[in-house]
C-alpha cells in the first residue's frame, strides 16, 4: 500500500494554498519542510501551533518532518547541528508522525572527491543521531541528495549496511529519490538496487540529465514506472512523497506552484493504477 504525501511548500508558501490544492488532488499527507518561507525547524512554537491546528482541521497528518539535518559541511561544528535534530525530535511527538527526513553531510572546502577520510565522522554523526532516534522512538529516512555522502550507489549501500549493524528499520532506513541519481549521473537502476534492501520511504521526483527542472513522473529517465513495478513485488508499504520540481529546484527546496502540482499528482496515479498498486 502506497500512502501519498508531499511536500506541499512546493506549492505554495501558504499553508492554506497547499492544503487547498492537496485536498482537490486527493492527497491527505504533508512531507512538512516549510511554511511562509521558513524551514520547519525554524518556525517558532506559535507557528507551529497554528500549522498544526490548521491541519487538524482539515483532518490532514505529516508523513515525516522534512528536516534539513544533515545539510551542512562534513567538517562543521556538529553539536548545534545536534541541538536542531532534537527540535526535529521534538515535532515528531507535536504532530504526531515518526519520521525525520535527514542527509549525511556536504564536502568540505577544496574537497578532493575522495569521501574516505570522511567516513568516520560521517558514519559518527548518523550514529549519534541513531542512539538519539532510538531513545526517541523515530526513524531517520535518509535521502540520496546530490552532493551528501550518500548520493551514489555504492554509498548509500555502504551507510545503510553500517548503520543496519547496530540499529533497525525502526531506527534508520532509506528514501529512494529516483530523479536524484539521474541529477548526479549515477545509474538509477543501480541507484534503486542499491537502496532497496534498506527502503522505507519513497520521494516521487523524476528528471532528465542536465534538465533544469524535473519532469512528470514516468517522463524523465528515473525509471519511476519500473522501480514501483518492482516495489510492489517486495510488498512496500509506505509513503511516496510528491516532491516534482516542475519549476526547479535547489538545496532548499523546489518549486512546482499550484497549477502543475495536481498533474504531478495525476502522472504519479496513472503510474500506480497501471502497476495495478493500492493507494491512499
Amino acid at each position: 500500500m502506497f500512502t501519498l504525501s508531499a511536500f506541499a511548500d512546493e506549492i505554495d508558501p501558504d499553508p492554506i494554498k497547499q492544503i487547498d490544492i492537496l485536498n482537490s488532488c486527493g492527497v491527505r499527507h504533508v512531507e512538512f519542510r516549510s511554511i511562509h518561507g521558513t524551514n520547519v525547524l525554524s518556525l517558532s512554537d506559535l507557528e507551529i501551533q497554528d500549522f498544526k491546528a490548521l491541519l487538524d482541521k482539515s483532518g490532514f497528518k505529516l508523513s515525516a518532518i522534512g528536516s534539513p539535518i544533515g545539510k551542512i559541511k562534513i567538517d562543521e561544528p556538529f553539536e548545534p547541528h545536534l541541538e536542531k535534530f532534537k527540535r526535529a525530535i521534538e515535532l515528531c511527538g507535536v504532530f504526531g508522525t515518526n519520521n525525520i527526513r535527514v542527509f549525511s553531510y556536504y564536502p568540505p572546502d577544496h574537497f578532493d572527491g575522495d569521501w574516505s577520510r570522511w567516513r568516520g565522522e560521517v558514519l559518527s554523526r548518523m550514529s549519534q543521531k541513531c542512539e538519539l532516534a532510538k531513545k526517541a522512538g523515530v526513524r531517520l529516512v535518509h535521502e540520496n541528495e546530490h552532493r551528501i555522502y550518500g548520493d551514489s550507489p555504492e554509498r548509500v549501500n555502504d551507510l545503510m549496511s553500517t548503520l543496519r549493524k547496530d540499529f533497525d528499520a525502526s531506527v534508520i532506513g532509506a528514501v529512494h529519490d529516483p530523479a536524484n541519481f539521474v541529477f548526479c549521473g549515477y545509474d538509477p537502476w543501480q541507484g534503486w538496487l542499491a537502496t532497496k534492501p534498506w527502503l522505507v520511504h519513497f520521494h516521487i521526483k523524476d528528471w532528465i540529465a542536465n534538465a533544469k527542472h524535473g519532469s512528470l513522473a514516468g517522463e524523465g529517465q528515473g525509471l519511476v514506472p519500473e522501480v514501483i513495478a518492482d516495489a510492489i513485488k517486495m510488498g512496500y508499504d509506505g509513503f511516496a512523497t510528491l516532491e516534482p520540481h516542475l519549476l526547479g529546484g535547489g538545496p532548499t527546496g523546489g518549486v512546482t506552484g499550484p497549477e502543475l502540482f495536481p498533474r504531478a499528482v495525476a502522472a504519479f496515479k496513472k503510474i500506480l493504477d497501471d502497476a495495478g498498486a493500492s493507494y491512499q
